[in-house]
């Protein structure tokens, strides 16, 4: 692996066994991802979208294949050690709002600062940096509110906050906003933006073309399989450019059968 290497993973299969039928998901996928890389995947329903990003992530252990984090194979940890490596290196959002109802927002941000053991702030202090990354996000004043009481868009920015306050390695979205309408989405992916040009590495899954238009490479899967790959480097953020990108993108995506 080369120095700015985050993630790789070589051969990766991924087999479910169901009513005795052998169901491959992945099939002998191949991805390296480089330091402060935003990338979307993309694809049919039911194509492996999900379950690549469950797989290198070590949310779901891969059949076959290598993985490597940031330098370290997954396959030789533990579900403890997988566990910790998640919690202390890695962050994660999801389509749906994963949240403890019994905690109000400001207390589900900070949530995996206070479990890491890796951390030796005090809670106040891990307090201080959650709301820090509440104001960057622009929910200031929801902190101490319960997630029923704040909107879509809100909460999810509230996911993002969390997914950040351990200070990842990368980020893990799966479908972040597809739950949300289109002015909370552009909002939602602003801010991804923002954390990517800040040196964050990210990977998305993503059905939408205009999400995926603001990656810097996007790649395609098919029947478990990485069939193609457009690189579009990073997006600066104008008109014009988001325009261009979303036209050549979905050129692309026509010539790859979407």
């Amino acid at each position: 692996m080369s120095t700015n290497t985050v993630l790789e993973a070589k051969g990766l299969c991924k087999t479910y066994i169901v009513n005795k039928h052998q169901n491959n998901v992945l099939k002998n996928v191949n991805l390296t991802v480089s330091e402060g890389e935003m990338i979307a995947v993309m694809g049919p329903s039911g194509s492996g979208k999900s379950t690549l990003l469950y797989c290198v992530s070590g949310m779901d252990r891969a059949t076959a294949g290598e993985i490597f984090f940031n330098g370290r194979s997954t396959a030789k940890l533990s579900d403890k050690q997988l566990t910790r490596l998640r919690l202390d290196e890695m962050g994660f959002i999801f389509q749906q709002m994963y949240m403890m109802k019994n905690l109000s927002v400001l207390d589900n941000i900070i949530l995996p600062a206070v479990k890491s053991k890796k951390n030796r702030e005090s809670r106040r202090a891990i307090e201080e940096r959650g709301r820090a990354l509440m104001h960057r996000l622009g929910i200031d004043g929801v902190g101490g509110n319960d997630i029923n009481e704040v909107s879509g868009g809100q909460l999810q920015r509230a996911c993002i906050a969390r997914s950040m306050i351990n200070n990842p390695k990368m980020i893990f979205a799966d479908e972040p906003t597809g739950a949300l309408n289109r002015a909370s989405s552009d909002d939602v992916m602003n801010e991804l933006l923002s954390l990517n040009r800040d040196g964050t590495t990210i990977l998305c899954v993503t059905h939408d073309p205009k999400v995926a238009a603001k990656c810097s490479r996007v790649l395609y899967i098919v029947d478990g399989g990485i069939m193609g790959e457009k690189e579009f480097g990073h997006f600066e953020g104008g008109d014009k450019e988001l325009r261009d990108r979303e036209r050549d993108l979905n050129n692309w995506l026509m010539e790859q059968g979407w």
